[in-house]
């Protein structure tokens, strides 16, 4: 299996692309930049908007994870609607070219304010400029996909808890402050309840899943069970040995945010154990 991952240099990228190499899948890896990626990979540095013929130029894949995203932790940045047109494009462009199966990373905000388990049925109304055009991606690709009869997966993500200053992440942020030696960071007062995931084990099911083709349609990225945002991040802290103390009620909640929600792990649960039994026989 030969996979092009876009955004590969990106936060989730660097990691998902290490997880499919330790996994034996060969890699080809496309960003802007290049320089953070695994070197086991084929890297590309590129603007994906401008290649021409793009099936032929990433040496035909037979599987597209679509990760690349600008703003993704700007949620209302115009970014999101202006160049909506291209990764439509661009992914149609693949499958035409003859990918078989297609992947894309989406957001638990494409559902907007709701409250309780998200399902692969539960209705999407979303309150950001984010979500909406992640869910009219999701929309137009699956479309796109049922005609072309190629295999759909939307990964649907959740909140990925890591310990790098390099993302956009409250975790990233924590991390970059208690490396300046901030004695406190502006917090909400973190009563939402969310469904929050490690890193490792966010990488670890893209992997499963993308590895695999019998499961398909939207599989929730996620732990399966709600926790309080302050509670997470005070054992985020603990974890780390962090001097940082959290400031509460700096900022006020956002308004689109659900005040308890998380991820049916269903699908991803029946991935991870069909992968076990797989690697027992």
């Amino acid at each position: 299996m030969k996979i092009l991952v876009t955004g590969a240099n990106g936060y989730l990228g660097q990691g998902i692309v290490r997880q499919l190499l330790d996994d034996g899948i060969e890699v080809i890896a496309a960003d802007f930049s290049t320089e953070n990626i695994d070197k086991r990979a084929k890297s590309i540095s590129c603007d994906l908007f401008s290649v021409q013929d793009p099936f032929d130029y990433f040496s035909k894949p037979d599987v597209l994870l679509h990760l690349a995203w600008k703003n993704g932790f700007v949620h209302n940045a115009d970014s999101h609607i202006v160049e909506l047109p291209l990764h439509y494009r661009f992914i149609k462009e693949m499958v035409s070219g003859g990918i078989v199966r297609l992947c894309v990373m989406g957001t638990m905000h494409e559902v907007g304010f709701y409250e309780g388990s998200i399902n692969e049925n539960t209705p999407t109304n979303p309150k950001s400029m984010y979500g909406i055009a992640k869910n009219a991606l999701r929309n137009a690709a699956g479309l796109l996909c049922e005609e072309s009869n190629v295999v759909f997966q939307w990964l649907r993500g959740f909140y990925i808890v890591g310990n790098t200053k390099f993302g956009n992440s409250i975790f990233s942020k924590i991390t970059a402050a208690e490396e300046k030696g901030d004695k406190l960071f502006p917090f909400t007062m973190g009563i939402n309840q969310w469904d929050f995931i490690d890193y490792d084990d966010f990488c670890i099911q893209v992997g499963a899943a993308v590895e695999q083709r019998e499961i398909n349609g939207i599989i929730n990225i996620c732990s399966g069970r709600p926790e309080k945002l302050s509670e997470r991040v005070e054992r985020f802290i603990s974890e780390n040995n962090y001097k940082i103390k959290l400031d509460y009620g700096k900022f006020p909640d956002r308004p689109y945010d659900s005040k308890a929600v998380w991820g049916d792990d269903k699908k991803i649960k029946q991935i991870l154990e069909e992968r076990l039994q797989k690697t027992k026989e």
